[in-house]
């Protein structure tokens, strides 16, 4: 569910700093990426692996290795990334509480349900044109050139 997921942010926040900073030919350091969304790497690499299994981040290895996109940023949606890294889990062995059964939980699925729709609306491409219009510059990948 959206409204109650610190990890949904978290995800959508790293799948961006990706995106404006890799693309998809470049790559990112997870260090890199905490670093700059004033995180601790730890705490992310649950994230980065989740959005990796559900191939929205590729992972390259080696000591020039960092995460880029899976996929081109108009093809990823906002719905995606959180639903890679969301479980809806009720607590094993916990009462039912009668007020939150009949009551919050409806309220909150017909909530969930209108923001689904809406971040299914809102691709990465879209986010990284809203950096572009608020005059943000993304870092020039200068092409290797060699001279002997």
């Amino acid at each position: 569910m959206y409204l109650r997921r610190d990890r949904a942010l978290t995800a959508v926040s790293i799948m961006l700093d990706v995106a404006f900073h890799a693309g998809r030919s470049g790559v990112v350091s997870g260090a890199d990426i905490a670093k700059r969304g004033n995180m601790l790497r730890r705490g992310i690499e649950p994230v980065l692996q989740a959005l990796s299994r559900e191939k929205l981040l590729d992972s390259v290895r080696g000591p020039k290795g960092g995460y880029r996109l899976g996929r081109p940023p108009r093809t990823i949606t906002l719905h995606e990334i959180v639903q890679a890294v969301t479980e809806d889990r009720v607590p094993e062995g916990e009462a039912a509480n009668p007020l939150v059964e009949k009551v919050l939980e409806p309220f909150w699925s017909v909530m969930n349900a209108e923001l689904a729709k809406k971040m299914e609306a809102v691709t990465l491409e879209g986010l990284l044109r809203q950096a572009e219009e608020a005059g943000m510059q993304r870092p020039s990948r200068a092409p290797i050139s060699f001279s002997i």
